[in-house]
């Protein structure tokens, strides 16, 4: 009887323990980097949850998902595609107005000159703000067509429908939207394998723009190679995987991501031509989590990104829909930092859908917890941050202060020993740079930094090695020269 209290004893203490052991490896899984050989290393956040948009919010406005997220000046914009509607904050969050009816300069329900109808949205899935014109970009999915709105009072300023010279087979049923400074406009639409639509200031067609090259096969390219005409017509044509975002940076340039995994790349940007100039001078690809494990035939650690956030010095945040992570990087595509994770617990996300940044904060859309959720920088996250900020700007010396201070805090922070290296790199103090590049295990610019030592150890120690090497040659001269003298003999 005691030996059955005893195993039901043990049993229970089990499992009371098996929950925290679970958390403890969530936690541990959330916070974490990849080294140079792709091994993960425990890691520290950047941000932390600083506060919550919800329905408590919203007052009397109901709240069904959030769906997209933006950031002009000191409001907030979300789209709501459940109900229709674009909820605008002010810095402090609170709600300045919900739109759904759209209304003309005269406070009147707009109509649509075309179709005589009310100007209502439709499920809308994108929304941005063009700052140089003062105008709202809203994608009015429902309707395929884009409504621009008034950015000081939100009244009607015009409605962009399906271009009538548009081409190809794409249907016009915008997404996401984007526009540059000379008013060019970008549009990713739903399961677009054309690539991004490009219109004038006018809506007119002018092209697609930007290419997502699919993986190769090479098994169905081999048989592809073999087969006749005819049995080339019955086989399934492979089509470029669709953009499922966009966003525009300061310099024109387009940025787009992908979630769908026959694509070769995850993340696009885009210089006038439709090239991807994207950076990736980091130890990996910019595609969020690696699959470490090589027996491993799951897919489910291969990241899926739904959305992109760009600062003003080249340094963008993704957010993975998969795993519900975020993902850091700079200019270079060198991966800064990893946080959050998928689940219900306090700094995870259920289903998220979009990412932007307010000034240093980073606001995280959730559409199954129709919340959006404002992260602010810890310690370490402001330190390097600003020393990311600080090197796109050429001010070395202050990006190195900043990092130091950053390893202070976390010594596993590698790629902040690589930065400082570069820094070094640049002032060619090699020696430093080497010891830097050692400890960031940045083999690539380890060498540069030893070329660059080697070089100037040569030219310091160029008499002393002349001299080691006229007396070489000389001392082999004379071997000869003693050598022929005594065959003489």
């Amino acid at each position: 009887m005691r030996k059955g209290k005893n195993f039901f004893a043990y049993l229970l203490i089990v499992m009371l323990c098996i929950p925290s052991f679970v958390y403890g490896q969530n936690t541990r899984e959330m916070n974490y980097a990849y080294d140079y050989w792709g091994r993960v290393i425990e890691d520290i956040p950047f941000f932390e949850l600083y506060t919550t948009i919800d329905q408590g919010s919203m007052g009397d406005v109901k709240v069904s998902s959030m769906d997209d997220v933006t950031v002009s000046g000191d409001r907030i914009y979300i789209v709501d595609s459940v109900e229709s509607r674009v909820n605008v904050f002010n810095p402090d969050l609170e709600l300045i107005t919900s739109i759904k009816v759209v209304r003309n300069a005269e406070g009147k329900i707009a109509v649509d000159e075309k179709t005589k109808k009310q100007i209502v949205l439709n499920a809308p899935e994108g929304v941005f703000v063009h700052e140089p014109e003062e105008e709202i970009y809203i994608a009015d999915t429902g309707n395929q067509r884009i409504v621009v709105l008034n950015e000081k009072d939100f009244s009607l300023k015009k409605i962009i429908n399906q271009p009538t010279n548009m081409v190809g087979q794409t249907v016009f049923k915008p997404s996401k939207i984007a526009v540059d400074r000379i008013n060019r406009i970008y549009v990713v639409v739903q399961s677009g394998f054309e690539g991004i639509i490009e219109l004038n200031q006018d809506g007119e067609f002018v092209r697609y723009f930007g290419v997502n090259k699919p993986k190769v096969n090479l098994l169905d390219y081999f048989w592809r190679q073999q087969a006749s005409e005819e049995q080339k017509a019955k086989m399934q044509k492979v089509l470029a995987p669709s953009f499922n975002n966009i966003e525009i940076d300061d310099e024109g340039f387009i940025y787009a991501t992908t979630q769908d995994s026959s694509a070769q790349d995850a993340v696009f940007r885009f210089n006038p031509k439709g090239e991807n100039v994207l950076r990736e001078n980091g130890f990996w690809k910019v595609r969020g989590d690696l699959n470490t494990d090589p027996t491993s035939t799951s897919v489910a650690r291969i990241s899926k990104f739904t959305d992109i956030a760009l600062t003003d010095y080249g340094t963008y945040a993704v957010l993975d829909k998969e795993k519900g992570r975020i993902f850091i990087y700079n200019f270079d595509g060198e991966l800064m930092n990893i946080f959050g994770g998928k689940g219900y617990m306090k700094g995870e996300f259920a289903d998220p859908s979009s990412i932007a940044w307010l000034g240093e904060k980073l606001v995280i859309t959730d559409k199954q917890m129709k919340a959006a959720y404002v992260y602010a920088p810890t310690e370490f996250g402001k330190l390097a941050l600003s020393a990311s900020e600080a090197y796109f700007n050429g001010e070395w010396d202050k990006a190195t202060e900043l990092l130091l201070n950053a390893v202070a805090i976390n010594g596993n922070y590698e790629m902040a020993y690589s930065t400082i290296g570069k820094s070094y790199l640049m002032k060619e103090d090699y020696e430093t740079a080497m010891y830097y590049f050692k400890l960031g295990d940045n083999q690539e610019y380890y060498s540069k930094a030893f070329n660059g030592y080697r070089s100037i150890w040569i030219k310091d120690h160029f008499g002393w090695i002349f001299a080691t090497f006229v007396l070489v040659i000389g001392g082999v001269i004379f071997s000869e020269w003693r050598y022929y003298k005594k065959q003489k003999m």
